[in-house]
């Protein structure tokens, strides 16, 4: 005859199980990966240089949420203007160091990306990435500076449904400034 499970180790294994339930879905697998996915397939839909934005939009916010891809936290950015161009004061410390420097001095691989959702027209937020520029003649919209150094910043309509969602977006919960 099979031994009856007790009570008490019945509530403990409920309560394991809420437990498990209650996990941030932020810090799950599944957005670990989307965290990896969704930057790539930015990086696919501009390779195709059509989603490219030639200038930045017009009436952005004073900050936007900005992640480095990889990281594990978003933060944001100031925004300011210089003539034709948009400047992204980044608040996350330094920009990322990936690469070897070209010849006026500048990071030759990290570059930014404002995002703006081609369903919409709303700008979402910027992401940084660490790895080979974008090639010379992809229109350069401005730049993101951390204070010692700035990295070109590239603007790209995306379609951003398949790259971010509310269980796990792409740049992180909501910030406040």
């Amino acid at each position: 005859m099979p031994r009856p499970i007790p009570l008490l180790a019945l509530c403990a294994l409920g309560a394991l199980g809420t437990a498990a339930c209650s996990v941030d879905p932020h810090r799950s697998p599944v957005c670990g990966m989307a965290l990896l996915v969704g930057p790539r397939l930015i990086l696919e839909q501009i390779g195709t240089t059509r989603p490219l934005l030639t200038e930045a939009p017009r009436g952005l916010p004073a900050t936007l949420p900005a992640r480095v891809v990889g990281g594990s936290d978003s933060t944001f950015v100031r925004v300011s203007t210089e003539p034709d161009r948009v400047v992204l004061d980044y608040q996350g410390g330094k920009l990322p160091v990936a690469g070897p420097v070209d010849s006026t001095g500048r990071d030759s691989t990290v570059f930014g990306v404002l995002l703006v959702d081609d369903s919409t027209a709303t700008v979402q937020g910027v992401l940084i990435f660490d790895r080979p520029r974008a090639p010379k003649e992809y229109p350069q919209i401005g730049r993101v500076a951390d204070g010692e150094r700035s990295v070109p910043l590239y603007g790209a309509r995306v379609n951003w449904a398949s790259v971010s969602n509310a269980r796990c977006p792409l740049l992180g919960k909501p910030l406040k400034s």
